[in-house]
Protein backbone atom coordinates (compact mmCIF):
# COMPACT_ATOMS: atom_id res chain seq x y z
CA UNK A 1 0.00 0.00 0.00
CA UNK A 2 1.31 3.13 -1.23
CA UNK A 3 1.04 6.41 1.24
CA UNK A 4 -1.75 8.55 0.28
CA UNK A 5 -2.89 11.85 1.04
CA UNK A 6 -6.02 13.75 1.91
CA UNK A 7 -6.84 17.64 1.00
CA UNK A 8 -10.65 18.72 2.13
CA UNK A 9 -13.00 21.49 2.41
CA UNK A 10 -16.18 22.24 3.28
CA UNK A 11 -17.35 21.08 -0.74
CA UNK A 12 -15.34 18.57 -1.63
CA UNK A 13 -12.41 15.70 -0.16
CA UNK A 14 -9.66 15.01 -2.70
CA UNK A 15 -7.23 12.15 -1.91
CA UNK A 16 -3.84 11.51 -4.30
CA UNK A 17 -1.30 8.66 -3.47
CA UNK A 18 2.91 8.86 -3.93
CA UNK A 19 2.23 5.91 -6.27
CA UNK A 20 2.30 8.45 -9.63
CA UNK A 21 0.93 10.99 -7.72
CA UNK A 22 -2.78 9.77 -9.16
CA UNK A 23 -6.06 11.06 -7.37
CA UNK A 24 -7.52 7.99 -5.50
CA UNK A 25 -10.41 9.23 -4.98
CA UNK A 26 -13.10 13.08 -5.22
CA UNK A 27 -16.01 12.70 -3.09
CA UNK A 28 -18.12 15.63 -2.37
CA UNK A 29 -20.18 16.84 0.85
CA UNK A 30 -22.97 14.94 -0.11
CA UNK A 31 -21.04 11.54 -0.13
CA UNK A 32 -21.01 11.32 -4.11
CA UNK A 33 -17.91 9.26 -5.09
CA UNK A 34 -17.11 10.94 -8.53
CA UNK A 35 -13.55 9.27 -9.32
CA UNK A 36 -13.64 5.73 -10.61
CA UNK A 37 -12.15 3.15 -7.87
CA UNK A 38 -10.29 0.83 -10.28
CA UNK A 39 -11.35 -2.78 -10.77
CA UNK A 40 -8.72 -4.48 -12.03
CA UNK A 41 -11.06 -7.28 -14.12
CA UNK A 42 -11.70 -3.86 -15.87
CA UNK A 43 -9.15 -1.00 -15.03
CA UNK A 44 -7.61 -1.16 -12.25
CA UNK A 45 -6.36 2.55 -12.95
CA UNK A 46 -8.29 5.65 -11.52
CA UNK A 47 -6.06 8.64 -12.46
CA UNK A 48 -2.87 7.96 -13.98
CA UNK A 49 -0.53 10.99 -14.92
CA UNK A 50 0.83 10.46 -18.40
CA UNK A 51 4.61 11.49 -18.50
CA UNK A 52 7.09 11.65 -20.42
CA UNK A 53 5.19 10.13 -23.35
CA UNK A 54 1.61 9.47 -24.15
CA UNK A 55 0.35 6.00 -25.15
CA UNK A 56 1.95 3.64 -26.81
CA UNK A 57 5.69 4.01 -28.45
CA UNK A 58 6.07 1.66 -32.09
CA UNK A 59 8.02 -1.59 -30.25
CA UNK A 60 8.18 -0.23 -26.49
CA UNK A 61 11.09 2.34 -28.49
CA UNK A 62 12.53 5.71 -29.15
CA UNK A 63 15.44 7.05 -30.88
CA UNK A 64 17.31 9.86 -29.36
CA UNK A 65 21.06 11.30 -30.50
CA UNK A 66 21.74 7.89 -32.06
CA UNK A 67 20.67 5.63 -29.15
CA UNK A 68 17.74 3.68 -28.61
CA UNK A 69 15.63 3.41 -25.16
CA UNK A 70 12.40 1.77 -23.99
CA UNK A 71 9.92 3.26 -22.26
CA UNK A 72 7.31 1.93 -21.35
CA UNK A 73 3.26 3.08 -22.70
CA UNK A 74 2.38 6.48 -21.07
CA UNK A 75 5.91 6.80 -19.89
CA UNK A 76 6.91 5.80 -16.14
CA UNK A 77 5.48 8.50 -14.17
CA UNK A 78 2.38 5.96 -13.67
CA UNK A 79 4.86 3.61 -11.55
CA UNK A 80 7.37 6.27 -9.79
CA UNK A 81 6.97 7.09 -6.29
CA UNK A 82 6.81 10.58 -6.27
CA UNK A 83 8.28 12.14 -2.71
CA UNK A 84 5.54 14.49 -0.64
CA UNK A 85 7.45 17.95 -1.25
CA UNK A 86 4.46 20.28 0.75
CA UNK A 87 1.31 20.02 2.23
CA UNK A 88 -1.66 22.19 3.72
CA UNK A 89 -5.29 21.75 4.63
CA UNK A 90 -6.29 22.46 0.86
CA UNK A 91 -3.19 21.59 -1.44
CA UNK A 92 -0.20 19.17 -1.80
CA UNK A 93 3.32 19.31 -3.97
CA UNK A 94 4.05 15.76 -5.21
CA UNK A 95 7.79 15.90 -7.14
CA UNK A 96 9.54 13.07 -9.07
CA UNK A 97 13.60 13.81 -9.80
CA UNK A 98 14.66 11.98 -12.63
CA UNK A 99 17.44 9.43 -11.40
CA UNK A 100 18.90 6.05 -12.63
CA UNK A 101 15.98 4.02 -12.88
CA UNK A 102 14.45 7.22 -15.63
CA UNK A 103 18.20 8.12 -17.18
CA UNK A 104 18.11 4.35 -18.64
CA UNK A 105 14.84 5.33 -20.18
CA UNK A 106 14.68 9.17 -20.76
CA UNK A 107 18.54 10.41 -20.96
CA UNK A 108 17.41 14.11 -19.59
CA UNK A 109 17.42 15.17 -15.90
CA UNK A 110 14.55 16.82 -15.40
CA UNK A 111 12.32 17.59 -12.11
CA UNK A 112 8.65 16.88 -12.01
CA UNK A 113 5.99 18.27 -10.27
CA UNK A 114 2.14 17.47 -9.29
CA UNK A 115 0.12 20.12 -7.49
CA UNK A 116 -3.49 19.72 -6.41
CA UNK A 117 -4.97 22.71 -5.12
CA UNK A 118 -9.07 22.57 -3.97
CA UNK A 119 -10.86 26.19 -3.96
CA UNK A 120 -14.45 25.15 -2.95
CA UNK A 121 -15.95 22.77 -5.58
CA UNK A 122 -12.79 23.14 -7.42
CA UNK A 123 -9.75 20.98 -8.20
CA UNK A 124 -6.58 22.39 -9.52
CA UNK A 125 -3.85 19.70 -11.12
CA UNK A 126 -1.13 21.81 -12.11
CA UNK A 127 2.03 19.96 -13.61
CA UNK A 128 5.60 21.95 -13.75
CA UNK A 129 7.92 20.30 -15.63
CA UNK A 130 11.91 22.30 -14.87
CA UNK A 131 14.62 20.94 -17.88
CA UNK A 132 17.40 20.45 -15.56
CA UNK A 133 19.81 19.90 -18.58
CA UNK A 134 21.49 22.38 -21.22
CA UNK A 135 20.03 20.80 -24.36
CA UNK A 136 16.46 20.74 -25.13
CA UNK A 137 14.07 18.44 -23.55
CA UNK A 138 11.56 16.80 -25.48
CA UNK A 139 8.10 15.26 -24.08
CA UNK A 140 4.40 14.54 -23.53
CA UNK A 141 2.44 15.21 -20.69
CA UNK A 142 -1.20 14.12 -20.23
CA UNK A 143 -4.30 13.34 -17.70
CA UNK A 144 -6.24 10.01 -17.52
CA UNK A 145 -8.50 10.25 -14.89
CA UNK A 146 -11.94 7.91 -14.88
CA UNK A 147 -14.99 9.06 -13.80
CA UNK A 148 -17.58 7.31 -12.54
CA UNK A 149 -20.86 6.95 -15.12
CA UNK A 150 -23.39 7.06 -13.51
CA UNK A 151 -23.12 9.54 -10.49
CA UNK A 152 -26.69 9.65 -9.81
CA UNK A 153 -28.75 6.32 -8.83
CA UNK A 154 -31.69 8.01 -11.04
CA UNK A 155 -29.32 7.65 -14.06
CA UNK A 156 -28.09 5.03 -16.27
CA UNK A 157 -24.57 5.37 -18.45
CA UNK A 158 -26.51 6.11 -21.73
CA UNK A 159 -27.87 8.85 -20.23
CA UNK A 160 -24.82 10.39 -20.24
CA UNK A 161 -23.19 13.10 -22.60
CA UNK A 162 -19.85 14.79 -23.02
CA UNK A 163 -20.59 18.68 -24.03
CA UNK A 164 -17.72 21.31 -25.27
CA UNK A 165 -18.65 25.09 -24.51
CA UNK A 166 -18.46 26.37 -28.01
CA UNK A 167 -19.55 24.99 -31.23
CA UNK A 168 -17.22 23.46 -32.71
CA UNK A 169 -16.02 20.87 -35.81
CA UNK A 170 -13.62 18.08 -34.02
CA UNK A 171 -11.27 15.77 -35.70
CA UNK A 172 -10.72 12.29 -35.27
CA UNK A 173 -7.25 11.48 -35.28
CA UNK A 174 -6.75 8.20 -37.04
CA UNK A 175 -5.59 5.08 -35.32
CA UNK A 176 -4.84 1.56 -36.34
CA UNK A 177 -6.32 -1.24 -35.25
CA UNK A 178 -3.38 -1.71 -32.40
CA UNK A 179 -3.65 1.96 -31.08
CA UNK A 180 -1.15 3.57 -33.62
CA UNK A 181 -1.52 6.74 -35.65
CA UNK A 182 -2.26 5.94 -39.32
CA UNK A 183 -2.34 9.26 -40.51
CA UNK A 184 -6.41 9.26 -41.60
CA UNK A 185 -7.74 11.79 -39.17
CA UNK A 186 -11.38 12.23 -40.37
CA UNK A 187 -14.11 15.19 -38.83
CA UNK A 188 -15.83 13.54 -35.51
CA UNK A 189 -18.88 15.17 -35.93
CA UNK A 190 -20.79 16.35 -32.56
CA UNK A 191 -25.08 16.74 -32.06
CA UNK A 192 -25.55 20.62 -32.81
CA UNK A 193 -21.79 21.09 -32.80
CA UNK A 194 -21.55 20.19 -29.18
CA UNK A 195 -22.97 17.11 -27.52
CA UNK A 196 -21.67 13.53 -27.83
CA UNK A 197 -23.91 10.95 -26.15
CA UNK A 198 -22.11 8.31 -24.51
CA UNK A 199 -22.82 4.83 -25.11
CA UNK A 200 -20.65 1.27 -24.04
CA UNK A 201 -19.99 0.57 -28.01
CA UNK A 202 -18.72 3.88 -28.45
CA UNK A 203 -15.49 2.76 -27.40
CA UNK A 204 -15.84 -0.79 -29.08
CA UNK A 205 -12.47 0.73 -31.77
CA UNK A 206 -10.88 2.21 -28.30
CA UNK A 207 -10.53 5.85 -27.64
CA UNK A 208 -11.66 8.41 -29.43
CA UNK A 209 -8.94 11.17 -30.12
CA UNK A 210 -10.27 14.51 -30.47
CA UNK A 211 -8.51 17.49 -31.80
CA UNK A 212 -9.64 21.15 -33.18
CA UNK A 213 -11.74 21.56 -29.98
CA UNK A 214 -12.48 24.20 -26.99
CA UNK A 215 -10.72 23.68 -24.19
CA UNK A 216 -13.57 22.44 -21.94
CA UNK A 217 -15.76 19.85 -21.93
CA UNK A 218 -18.71 18.68 -19.47
CA UNK A 219 -19.94 15.25 -18.38
CA UNK A 220 -23.58 15.68 -17.30
CA UNK A 221 -26.47 14.20 -17.53
CA UNK A 222 -30.47 14.70 -18.77
CA UNK A 223 -31.59 12.80 -15.33
CA UNK A 224 -28.73 13.32 -12.75
CA UNK A 225 -28.08 16.41 -10.63
CA UNK A 226 -24.00 16.11 -10.64
CA UNK A 227 -21.91 16.82 -13.17
CA UNK A 228 -17.60 17.18 -13.86
CA UNK A 229 -16.72 20.10 -15.98
CA UNK A 230 -12.77 19.86 -17.11
CA UNK A 231 -11.10 23.02 -18.48
CA UNK A 232 -7.37 22.32 -20.03
CA UNK A 233 -6.23 25.63 -21.24
CA UNK A 234 -2.94 24.45 -22.89
CA UNK A 235 -3.37 20.69 -24.23
CA UNK A 236 -4.78 19.99 -27.85
CA UNK A 237 -6.11 16.69 -27.45
CA UNK A 238 -8.70 14.83 -25.82
CA UNK A 239 -8.68 11.71 -25.26
CA UNK A 240 -11.67 10.04 -24.38
CA UNK A 241 -12.53 6.07 -23.59
CA UNK A 242 -13.38 3.17 -21.51
CA UNK A 243 -12.32 -0.41 -21.49
CA UNK A 244 -13.62 -1.41 -25.46
CA UNK A 245 -16.02 -4.34 -25.20
CA UNK A 246 -17.31 -3.86 -21.62
CA UNK A 247 -20.07 -2.13 -20.08
CA UNK A 248 -17.56 -0.80 -17.41
CA UNK A 249 -19.63 2.24 -15.43
CA UNK A 250 -16.72 4.91 -15.59
CA UNK A 251 -15.53 6.93 -18.71
CA UNK A 252 -11.96 9.00 -18.95
CA UNK A 253 -11.94 12.24 -19.90
CA UNK A 254 -7.90 12.61 -21.01
CA UNK A 255 -6.53 16.12 -21.87
CA UNK A 256 -3.25 15.20 -23.75
CA UNK A 257 -0.60 17.43 -24.80
CA UNK A 258 0.71 15.35 -27.83
CA UNK A 259 0.22 11.77 -29.41
CA UNK A 260 1.39 8.43 -29.47
CA UNK A 261 3.67 6.83 -32.24
CA UNK A 262 2.94 6.49 -35.64
CA UNK A 263 2.24 2.78 -36.97
CA UNK A 264 5.50 1.01 -37.54
CA UNK A 265 7.97 3.89 -37.28
CA UNK A 266 10.34 3.89 -34.23
CA UNK A 267 10.04 7.72 -33.48
CA UNK A 268 13.32 10.25 -33.30
CA UNK A 269 12.15 12.02 -29.96
CA UNK A 270 13.67 15.21 -31.66
CA UNK A 271 11.65 15.00 -34.47
CA UNK A 272 7.83 14.08 -32.97
CA UNK A 273 6.09 16.97 -34.26
CA UNK A 274 3.82 17.08 -31.99
CA UNK A 275 6.25 16.32 -28.77
CA UNK A 276 6.49 19.17 -26.59
CA UNK A 277 10.44 21.03 -26.40
CA UNK A 278 11.80 22.77 -23.68
CA UNK A 279 14.62 24.87 -24.00
CA UNK A 280 17.41 24.11 -21.53
CA UNK A 281 17.35 25.65 -17.81
CA UNK A 282 13.59 26.43 -18.53
CA UNK A 283 10.20 25.69 -16.55
CA UNK A 284 6.80 24.29 -18.32
CA UNK A 285 3.56 24.89 -16.83
CA UNK A 286 -0.09 23.74 -17.19
CA UNK A 287 -2.91 23.07 -15.62
CA UNK A 288 -6.27 20.92 -15.85
CA UNK A 289 -8.99 22.00 -13.56
CA UNK A 290 -11.90 20.27 -12.16
CA UNK A 291 -15.06 21.42 -11.76
CA UNK A 292 -17.36 19.08 -9.15
CA UNK A 293 -20.74 20.07 -9.41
Amino acid sequence: MHMEFTIANNHITVTASRLGAELRAVNSADGTSFLWQGNPDIWADRAPILFPYIARLTDGQYNFNGKQYALPMHGFAPTSEFEMKAKNETGMIFSLASNSHTLKHYPFDFLFEVMYEIRENILVQTYTIKNLNKDTMYFGIGAHPGFNVPMDDSACFEDYYLEFEKPCSPVRIGFSEDCFLNGNDIPYPLLAKKKLLLSHNLFDNDAIVLTDIPDCVTLGSKHGKHRICVYYPDLKYLGIWHMPHTTANYICIEPWSSLPSRKGIVEDLEKQKDLLSLPGGETYKTSVIFEFV
